[in-house]
């Protein structure tokens, strides 16, 4: 998997432009559906990414993107529910996060913020 020209609002990936928030399943890449986490905007004045989600847990670590600025929040039932599994959890803007997939990408699912 290629991923190159991240910029605000928009990420390339193998040749494909994605302009929303995509989520890394095993080397299949769809868009974030981010309605689940919807509910918590308010308390974090950004919709966050929550457990409520589809997370794609099937990985030996999980990469997300925190965005542009790194402004994504990640709820605490999130990080719990990857210990709990024995997911190594990585949290990083998203240019770093692009950066770390490079490296033992087969082991790694991701969910990448474009925006904030």
């Amino acid at each position: 998997m290629r991923i190159e020209n991240f910029s605000f609002g928009s990420i390339d990936i193998d040749g494909r432009t994605y302009a929303h928030d995509v989520v890394i399943d095993r080397g299949k890449v769809c868009k974030r559906r981010k309605g689940a986490s919807k509910r918590h905007r308010d308390s974090y004045g950004h919709t966050p990414l929550s457990a409520d989600e589809e997370i794609p847990w099937s990985c030996r670590r999980l990469v997300i993107g925190t965005g542009a600025a790194g402004a994504l929040p990640v709820m605490d039932a999130v990080k719990v529910e990857a210990r709990r599994r024995g997911i190594e959890l990585v949290m990083a803007p998203t240019k770093r996060a692009i950066d770390l997939l490079a490296t033992d990408s087969n082991a790694t699912n991701a969910i990448l913020h474009v925006t904030c």
